[in-house]
């Protein structure tokens, strides 16, 4: 091709075209040597990024678990609970209608007391006094001819064991503290 007049052939010479004056190779490797660098700078940070993700993952299931485990086992004290309260209260029913029966049963038996072969006294001589004893028993009174006064005191149940109001009175009477009193009232009364 025939060169016109005031035009250069221009024929790129690898070693001198550079934009910033260094030879091509030279560039290409501070490219390379840059790419390399910002992709283990890249790499630096996905992987601290994903450390940081995996661990606050962890945390928060962690903290998902310990309320997960919190919550189950509230349901299960509460359902263990209301188990326990179910069988208590039967428990309890059954406790309190046996009490009320034998209780029924010791009050009904205190006011038969006096017509029962055991009772050795006059039945027309008892009076049913309830508490703190059961019965006063004015011994030969029905006859004419008064002896002695007794304090009785019924038990029905397994124990005859006195309570302590019960044993309070049988110490008195046992003491002698016993007195006789007339109470006039008023006119009006």
């Amino acid at each position: 091709m025939p060169e016109r007049p005031g035009l250069h052939s221009f024929t790129p010479h690898a070693e001198h075209f550079s934009p910033f004056g260094l030879p091509v190779m030279d560039m290409i490797e501070w490219v390379l040597l840059l790419l390399v660098i910002g992709t283990v700078l890249l790499a630096w940070k996905y992987f601290s990024l994903r450390m940081t993700l995996e661990r606050k993952a962890a945390s928060l299931f962690e903290e998902w678990k310990a309320k997960r485990m919190e919550s189950e086992v509230n349901e299960r004290a509460g359902h263990l609970h209301r188990e326990w309260a179910l069988r208590e209260e039967a428990r309890v029913r059954r406790d309190a209608i046996e009490m009320s029966g034998a209780v029924l049963k010791g009050k009904v038996t205190e006011h038969l007391t006096p017509y029962f072969p055991e009772f050795s006294y006059d039945p027309r001589d008892a009076r049913f006094l309830g508490t703190p004893v059961d019965l006063i028993v004015f011994e030969g009174l029905s006859a004419g001819s008064l002896e002695r006064i007794t304090f009785l005191e019924v038990k029905t149940g397994k124990t005859g064991a006195l309570t302590q109001r019960e044993r309070q009175v049988r110490v008195c009477v046992e003491k002698g503290l016993v007195r006789y009193e007339v109470l006039h009232l008023g006119k009006d009364a």
